[in-house]
């Protein structure tokens, strides 16, 4: 059981890493950007290219994975989703749907079809054993990595000013403008490090999911459950949820392999139900 709660937690915090720069996005920034997979398969392709092509060392890759695809981040920003942020969900959704059929098809003429396989450096293979659980080492230095990642991003957001400008400017651009805020500019870099974080995701999960063309369809509801379960008004929210829904997965198909895949889809069909606005969303008023 200790083994199967451990491996679980890894998974969830994986997940959360994976889908919070779309919860940045989405709750934040009010975009919907279903090709946010898109970024994460860039980063887990870039550290299969730089690994079994060039040698380069899996801790070089993490931040090369991180830079790479928010530096793809601000291109697009830029020249593509600024121009949809006045749109209809409608429009974003379709944009952004397109965007991922336009990515598993060049990585697929790039790459290929097949999965790929990464081999991570000696001492972060294996397992030890701790009160009576198996503990892998990679998924302790994912959760660690995770953790770290999650503290700091709650700090940047809720204690910093970049984190109120960035809310001021979600919720009434024209004002924001007027006190002297680069709306622009904030924008900007926050799908920068959303895509960032997600690239990061793509690295890290590069061993333990399957990398291949069709990642960003294969994990997007995944993200759009950890979204639809946490809400999006905050990043612990979306963080808890990804926890739940990790254990849950491992669980499932630990105790009934036969029907443990529909566990955490029938969470979300729960949740929608019975609190359609996210176990952890945060009440507002106006």
């Amino acid at each position: 059981m200790l083994t199967i709660l451990f491996d679980g937690i890894a998974y969830g915090m994986l997940l959360f890493v994976l889908s919070v720069g779309l919860c940045v996005t989405l709750g934040l920034m009010n975009f919907i950007n279903l090709a946010h997979g898109a970024f994460a398969m860039a980063g887990g392709y870039l550290t299969v290219v730089m690994m079994n092509w060039y040698g380069i060392s899996f801790y070089w890759c993490l931040p090369a994975a991180f830079i790479v695809s928010a530096v793809l981040g601000v291109v697009l920003e830029r020249t593509l989703y600024s121009r949809l942020y006045d749109k209809t969900h409608l429009d974003q959704v379709l944009f952004s749907i397109g965007l991922i059929f336009i990515a598993t098809a060049a990585v697929d003429y790039v790459m290929g079809a097949s999965q790929q396989i990464i081999n991570l450096p000696a001492e972060l293979n294996g397992r030890f054993e701790f009160l009576g659980a198996s503990i892998g080492v990679y998924r302790l230095f994912v959760i660690i990595i995770c953790g770290l990642l999650t503290v700091l991003l709650q700090y940047v957001i809720g204690r910093t000013r970049f984190g109120s400008r960035l809310r001021a400017s979600v919720d009434d651009r024209r004002v924001a403008r007027g006190l002297g805020i680069d709306v622009t500019g904030i924008f900007a870099l926050t799908f920068a490090v959303g895509s960032g974080l997600a690239g990061l995701g793509g690295a890290l999960g590069a061993s333990i999911l399957s990398m291949d063309p069709t990642f960003p369809l294969k994990y997007m509801i995944y993200f759009l459950i950890v979204i639809s379960v946490g809400g999006t008004t905050t990043i612990t929210g979306p963080f808890f949820a990804s926890i739940l829904l990790g254990i849950a997965d491992v669980a499932g198909k630990y105790f009934v392999p036969s029907i443990g895949g529909f566990i955490i889809y029938s969470i979300m069909v729960l949740v929608l139900i019975f609190k359609p606005e996210g176990l952890f969303t945060r009440s507002t008023r106006r």
